[in-house]
């Protein structure tokens, strides 16, 4: 997976805000293999993949349904973005260049 951005972590987060909060640490861990999967086939390829993007989280997420940006971060959207920071944490793989 490409390096994270801060827009990255927002589209994952509002991803997440449309399932269950029982069920995002699951979406996310797929958004964060098919960013790793997309990334490998750009960088064999130097093509996006043609289902899961450039390699970045971003692309990844977009292929999610998105909720609408909220406009404050309540308990839920909190919750969304802390499976996505604990998630991006436990996987080094944005790490590298």
């Amino acid at each position: 997976m490409r390096p994270v951005q801060l827009a990255d972590i927002e589209i994952a987060a509002r991803a997440l805000l449309r399932v269950a909060p029982e069920a995002r640490l699951g979406v996310m861990q797929d958004m964060i293999q098919q960013a790793e999967a997309a990334d490998r086939f750009r960088t064999a390829t130097r093509r996006p993949h043609p289902q899961f993007g450039t390699g970045t989280l971003m692309s990844s997420a977009a292929h999610w349904q998105q909720a609408p940006r909220p406009a404050a971060l309540g308990a839920d959207a909190l919750q969304a973005y802390s499976v996505v920071l604990a998630a991006l944490l436990a996987n080094a793989s944005h790490q590298s260049l």
